[in-house]
């Protein structure tokens, strides 16, 4: 009788002890994936700031103002050797997306957090660059110059369609144009 008990005790104590080493696993887990959404917060936060403060977003507003026929007529008014601000300005926004779409590429950051903090402004940059880009691409550096960037304004897009189906990137990015 002694020993039976001593088994039952011992096996009590042993489920007892599951379940609480269970219980701590759980809550473990949930922690866990509370300090990742912190940090992808973090990262977030990190990213954008950059493109979305007042200088960032001045530069943002400038670069969609510049207007050109074609690619040597924006490298005369905007290229790095006639006007090295723009092209600082152009390159910093560029670099910035790139490095965003990166890390959405990666998984490190989700679209739909991108497009909440205010990356849709990608899509606009891109749809307006884009020839621009790819004349780069064939001139100098190559089809994988930028892909993260174009990547991101794609994804940025899917989710824009997503929330409001009938979406569209519009033709004048930085002038009101009223309805036809």
């Amino acid at each position: 009788m002694v020993a039976a008990t001593g088994v039952l005790v011992a096996a009590v104590f042993y489920i007892l002890n599951l379940r609480v080493s269970q219980r701590n696993q759980e809550l473990m887990l949930k922690s866990q994936e509370q300090n990742l959404e912190t940090r992808r917060i973090g990262v977030i936060d990190s990213i954008t700031s950059r493109i979305i403060d007042s200088d960032g977003t001045r530069d943002y507003m400038e670069l969609l103002r510049y207007e050109w026929k074609d690619y040597e007529d924006f490298e005369r008014k905007y290229g790095s050797e006639n006007n090295l601000e723009a092209a600082t300005r152009r390159y910093t926004h560029w670099n910035s997306y790139n490095e965003i779409g990166w890390m959405l590429r990666k998984g490190i950051v989700e679209a739909d957090d991108l497009y909440d903090a205010g990356v849709i402004g990608s899509i606009f940059v891109w749809a307006k660059y884009k020839p621009v880009i790819e004349e780069i691409r064939r001139r100098y550096f190559g089809q994988g110059y930028l892909r993260d960037f174009e990547y991101l304004a794609g994804e940025i897009v899917k989710v824009a369609k997503k929330r409001d189906p009938n979406y569209s990137v519009p033709e004048m990015l930085d002038k009101y144009v009223p309805d036809k």
